[in-house]
């Protein structure tokens, strides 16, 4: 046996069936039906962008996705060539369709004709509607929770002040809002401005497929500590010196704005203003403090002027004029009279005669 392994030609008639089986093996593995078998594959392209092809100008179309889901079935080189170059496209050609609904199919361009392609979706219900352009104003808001307490928010204001928004005429009548939200920490007390980004919503809040322009708008937000203007109300304390009595007392102002948190302002019905009747000498003007109410912050007027109207009863009596009494006469002087013209009738007849 080990002589007949040791002899060449036993050797070369080994080799050469091997060399026949190896042959035979290669070629089945590289026959047509075979190869179909072992070198088809199978891939799936996601998120292709959809091309749409219509009157844009005039037009808006609605219900057309974004991207799909572009499966590929062939020889393994084409399949992996076209996944990798991805210089195939996803179409729907909508500019021979009038205004109106349509069920429409989804096409592709420039793939292999020896792949099998799928599209996800491959049919797509469209809307198309009239392009409609309006203006809008902007209505800017914030959270009342990014306030500090005790301050409110006396206004917003955006600028531009108004927006112009261009959709489908259905989503254009469908707008109830045009806002511009403002955004922060909390504990917000002093007026600044943000950039906000401008949202258009229908009745129920849904954001509509819209554009806008501007997109975004500078909000000016004016915050302030929360106040109200309440009337004064006279207090009077102490007691008028003897022999003054007060006629009016008039306050000025009348009404002072006071600050502080809303529950303790909105609880006051006005501010007392004491006035102490003892230092009330004369008739002029006065000032008293106010005297802030637990829970106020500020008030507009911490001193309020007193215009009082005095009469001193000393006064009266220094200027009253008396009354004249009539002098008494003396009594000689009264009796002396009738004495001295006590002359008889004869003897001024006498004199008269002589």
């Amino acid at each position: 046996m080990d002589k007949m392994m040791d002899s060449p030609w036993v050797l070369r008639i080994v080799a050469l069936f091997l060399a026949l089986l190896l042959f035979f093996s290669v070629r089945t593995e590289l026959s047509p039906t075979n190869k179909t078998i072992t070198s088809e594959q199978t891939e799936v392209i996601r998120d292709v962008p959809v091309d749409v092809f219509y009157d844009d100008k005039n037009l808006i179309v609605t219900g057309i996705p974004k991207t799909v889901d572009v499966t590929i079935k062939g020889p393994m080189p084409l399949v992996i060539q076209t996944k990798a170059t991805k210089d195939f496209s996803v179409f729907v050609d909508l500019s021979k369709l009038l205004i109106g609904k349509h069920n429409v199919k989804l096409q592709y361009e420039n793939i292999s004709d020896k792949l099998q392609v799928t599209l996800d979706p491959a049919t797509v219900n469209v809307n198309i509607e009239e392009k409609v352009t309006q203006e809008f104003r902007v209505d800017p808001e914030m959270s009342n929770r990014l306030i500090e307490e005790g301050y409110i928010v006396n206004g917003m204001t955006a600028n531009p002040a108004t927006v112009y928004v261009t959709g489908a005429k259905s989503a254009i009548e469908s707008i109830s809002y045009v806002k511009a939200t403002v955004t922060g920490e909390q504990g917000l007390k002093e007026p600044f401005s943000q950039v906000a980004a401008v949202k258009v919503l229908d009745r129920d809040l849904n954001k509509l497929d819209v554009t806008i322009e501007p997109g975004t708008v500078k909000v000016q937000v004016d915050i302030g500590a929360y106040s109200r203007e309440l009337p004064v109300v006279l207090k009077e304390i102490g007691k008028a010196a003897n022999g003054i009595t007060v006629n009016q007392l008039t306050l000025s102002p009348a009404k002072v704005r006071v600050y502080g948190r809303k529950s303790i302002i909105d609880a006051l019905a006005a501010i007392p203003l004491e006035v102490d009747l003892s230092k009330i000498t004369e008739s002029k003007t006065y000032e008293f403090d106010v005297k802030l109410p637990e829970g106020v912050t500020k008030i507009s007027e911490s001193k309020i002027k007193v215009k009082a109207d005095i009469t001193k009863e000393e006064q009266e009596k220094t200027t009253t004029t008396p009354t004249p009494t009539p002098t008494p006469s003396n009594p000689s002087e009264e009796s002396s009279t009738p004495s001295e013209n006590n002359t008889s009738p004869t003897e001024k007849t006498e004199d008269i005669d002589s």
